[in-house]
């Protein structure tokens, strides 16, 4: 089952909320990015030993209202307008939920700031994140000793 996908929080709660907890853990210049009228990500700025790692998390509610407009086999007027609405929350929602876990990884010891949110560190000359750029590789980023053997 989808969690929060009937979630009455307001988007912009959900978005303050991921705010706060990374501020509490030492994240610094959020900022919000848009696509149109819709909140789109959140962006921010860790420093680790003095050196900045730009992060940016997508909400990506195309494919949230997608899923969700699956769900009806008769759609009927306007639940185009209520999906799109509840996708929203949905997203972040569920993004506040999983901020919350990677923190409490972070603040319990069990994994560095870094590590959690490295699939989305963001390359700003290619526009594009740890994980899109892995992707876009074939899903090949760590060496595989039996292969690369040297003379």
């Amino acid at each position: 089952m989808i969690k929060n996908y009937t979630s009455e929080v307001p988007a912009n709660r959900s978005v303050l909320h991921i705010e706060e907890r990374l501020v509490q853990n030492k994240a610094k210049n959020i900022m919000k990015i848009y696509e149109g009228q819709h909140l789109a990500g959140i962006a921010f700025i860790v420093d680790v030993n003095g050196q900045d790692f730009p992060f940016k998390l997508p909400a990506r509610l195309d494919r949230v209202e997608a899923v969700l407009m699956g769900m009806y086999s008769r759609p009927r007027k306007g639940t185009e307008a209520k999906v799109k609405d509840q996708a929203e929350r949905t997203a972040w929602k569920i993004l506040a939920d999983w901020v919350d876990i990677q923190m409490s990884l972070v603040e319990l010891d069990q994994a560095e700031l870094v590590e959690v949110f490295m699939p989305y560190l963001y390359n700003h000359q290619k526009e594009t994140t740890f994980f899109d750029q892995w992707k876009k590789n074939g899903m090949q980023m760590l060496e595989d000793k039996r292969t690369s053997r040297q003379p």
